[in-house]
C-alpha cells in the first residue's frame, strides 16, 4: 500500500518517477522537456538556491517572466523546502518594494532589466536574473553544471510551500500563506473530478504568478502526467497553432469572448477537444451560450480564490448551468452564512464561507486580520456573496464590499448587470453604488457598447424599467470603451467608484 507523500514536491516526484521520459512541457521555439529533464532541472536550480543561503523556510520572491525555467524554480523551491512568492509583473518598484519589506525574502529573482530596480530597493538583498526566454540571465548560468541530486527538504504537509499576495485593491495587500497540503489536496482533488490523465495535454496561457496558472493549471498537470504547451500569453494566433494538439484549455472569461470574435472557432477547430475550463472571474451567461453554439462545448466554470485554491465547479458530467459555479468540490464544506456566521435557508442570498484542506492557513504576519477573517469553528469568510440550491449547488450574487445599499434596501450589482448584458448592443457592464445626497448610494451603471451599437442612456433605462424594482434601477448610465481589469480579468470595481465617485455630488 502506497504511503502517504511526505509533502507537495514528494507527491510530484512520484509521478515523474513512474514516467521519467514522458513529455512534461511543449515550448514553443525550444525542445521540449521530459519529466526526468524538468526534475534534474529542479535539483540544479536547488543547489543555487542553496549557494545563495537559502533554507527550508525562507523566502525566494519571483517577478519574472514565464518560461520553462520559471517552472523549474518554482519546482526548485518545493524541493528545497522555501517559500515561493511569486509576484505580478506589472507591479510597480512601489508595490515591490513593499512586498520585500513585508516577506523579507533571502532571494529575489527577477529579470536582468529588473535587477537594478530591485537593488535599488533593497541594497543588501541577493538578486539573480532569469531572461525573459528562460535562457538567460544568472540563475540558469549558475544551475548549469549543478548536480542533478539533492537531498529534499525534510519538510511536511503542513510546512508552508507558498505565499500569494492579494491584489490589494481594497488597502494593504495581504500575504496568503498556502501549505503543502494546501496545494496536493486540492491539485488532488481537481485532477479526479476533471478527469485529467497522463494522455491530457494543457494548453496553458494563463501567467504563473497567480493560483489559476501556477496552482491550478500547473499542479494538476503534473499530479496527472500530463503534458502542458506553455504558452508566453494568451495570443489567439497561438492558440490555434496548438489547439490540435491539445485536449484541455484554461482560461479566464476574456480568453473565451476573444476567440469567439475569431472566425477560426468552430466545431471542426475544437472537436478533438476534452474541456474548456473557466475561471478567476464570472462567465457571462451569454458567453457559454454562444460557445457551445459556436463550438459543441459548454465551458466548465469553477470557483476559487487565493486564500481557499479552488472551492467548487460545475460538474464534468452533468449540467454546466450557466451563472452557477457548479457544487462544493470533495472534502470542501461550503455554508451561506448570515453576518453573524449562521446557516441560511437554501436560496437565501448570503456570505460564502469555506471549510477544508483546501484553506489557506492565515495572512503572513497578520494575525489579527487572520481571526477577523475566520469563524470560530474553523469557516473562511470569503467575502462573496451567494446563495445555494437545496441539491447544492451555488451561484455566486458578488462581493460583499460591492453590496449597494440604496434609501436602506440592499442591492446586488450581478442581477442588474446579467439585466443589462441582455439588452442588445450591450457587451458588458457593471454596476456600482455611488455616494449620493440623498439615498446613501446610487445605483450606477457602467457600459461597454458592441462595436457599431450606439445605445443611449434612455434606452438602457426603459429597459429596465420593468424588470427590476425602483430602488434597484440605475440613476444613472454611463459609457466607456473598456471596463478597468487586472491581469485575470477581474472587473475593477474600485477604480470605477474612484473615477466616478462625484458622479451625484459629495454624498
Amino acid at each position: 500500500m502506497q504511503t502517504t507523500p511526505r509533502n507537495f514536491f514528494d507527491a510530484i516526484a512520484r509521478v515523474a518517477a513512474a514516467r521519467p521520459d514522458a513529455t512534461f512541457l511543449l515550448l514553443p521555439g525550444r525542445a521540449s522537456a521530459s519529466f526526468r529533464d524538468t526534475m534534474a532541472a529542479a535539483c540544479r536550480f536547488a543547489h543555487v538556491l542553496a549557494d545563495a543561503g537559502v533554507r527550508p523556510g525562507d523566502r525566494v520572491m519571483v517577478q519574472a517572466g514565464k518560461n520553462a525555467e520559471a517552472i523549474f524554480l518554482y519546482l526548485a523551491c518545493l524541493r528545497a523546502g522555501a517559500v515561493y512568492v511569486p509576484l505580478n509583473t506589472a507591479y510597480t518598484p512601489a508595490e515591490v518594494s513593499y512586498f520585500i519589506g513585508d516577506a523579507e525574502p533571502k532571494l529575489f529573482v527577477t529579470t536582468p532589466a529588473g535587477r537594478e530596480r530591485v537593488a535599488a530597493i533593497a541594497p543588501g538583498l541577493t538578486v539573480l536574473t532569469l531572461s525573459d526566454d528562460g535562457q538567460g540571465g544568472t540563475l540558469p548560468e549558475q544551475a548549469a553544471g549543478q548536480s542533478t541530486v539533492f537531498p529534499d527538504a525534510d519538510v511536511g504537509m503542513n510546512d508552508l510551500a507558498s505565499i500569494l499576495y492579494t491584489s490589494g485593491t481594497t488597502g494593504r495587500s495581504k500575504g496568503a500563506m498556502l501549505s503543502h497540503g494546501n496545494l496536493w489536496s486540492n491539485a488532488e482533488t481537481l485532477r479526479d473530478i476533471w478527469h485529467f490523465t497522463d494522455k491530457d495535454v494543457l494548453l496553458h496561457a494563463l501567467p504563473i504568478f497567480h493560483i489559476h496558472g501556477l496552482f491550478v493549471a500547473t499542479n494538476v498537470s503534473l499530479l496527472a502526467g500530463a503534458k502542458m504547451v506553455l504558452l508566453p500569453k494568451f495570443e489567439p494566433d497561438a492558440i490555434f497553432e496548438w489547439l490540435p494538439q491539445a485536449t484541455v484549455l484554461m482560461g479566464v472569461p476574456t480568453f473565451y469572448t476573444r476567440l469567439l470574435q475569431d472566425p477560426r472557432l468552430s466545431r471542426e477547430t475544437t472537436g478533438h477537444m476534452r474541456l474548456f475550463i473557466s475561471g478567476s472571474a464570472p462567465l457571462l451567461a451569454e458567453t457559454h451560450r454562444q460557445w457551445q453554439a459556436r463550438t459543441g462545448h459548454a465551458i466548465l466554470e469553477r470557483y476559487g480564490m487565493t486564500e481557499t485554491n479552488m472551492i467548487a465547479s460545475n460538474p464534468y458530467e452533468g449540467d454546466r448551468v450557466p451563472g452557477s459555479v457548479g457544487y462544493a468540490l470533495p472534502g470542501v464544506s461550503v455554508r451561506i452564512a448570515d453576518d453573524a456566521g449562521s446557516p441560511l435557508p437554501p436560496g437565501a442570498v448570503g456570505m460564502i464561507e469555506v471549510r477544508g484542506p483546501n484553506v489557506f492557513q492565515g495572512y503572513w504576519r497578520m494575525p489579527d486580520k487572520t481571526k477577523e477573517e475566520f469563524r470560530k469553528d474553523g469557516f473562511f469568510i470569503t467575502g462573496d456573496l451567494g446563495t445555494q440550491e437545496p441539491d447544492g449547488r451555488i451561484r455566486i450574487v458578488g462581493r460583499g464590499k460591492d453590496l449597494i445599499i440604496t434609501g436602506g434596501f440592499n442591492v446586488y450589482p450581478k442581477e442588474i448587470e446579467s439585466l443589462i448584458d441582455e439588452i442588445a448592443g450591450v457587451s458588458e457592464s457593471a454596476v456600482i453604488g455611488l455616494p449620493h445626497d440623498d439615498f446613501g448610494e446610487g445605483v450606477t451603471a457602467v457600459c461597454v457598447c458592441e462595436k457599431g451599437a450606439a445605445l443611449t442612456e434612455q434606452q438602457v433605462l426603459a429597459a429596465l424599467r420593468d424588470r427590476l424594482a425602483k430602488f434597484k434601477q440605475p440613476k444613472r448610465v454611463l459609457f466607456v470603451d473598456d471596463l478597468p481589469r487586472n491581469t485575470m480579468g477581474k472587473v475593477q470595481k474600485n477604480l470605477l467608484r474612484d473615477i466616478y465617485r462625484d458622479l451625484y455630488g459629495k454624498g
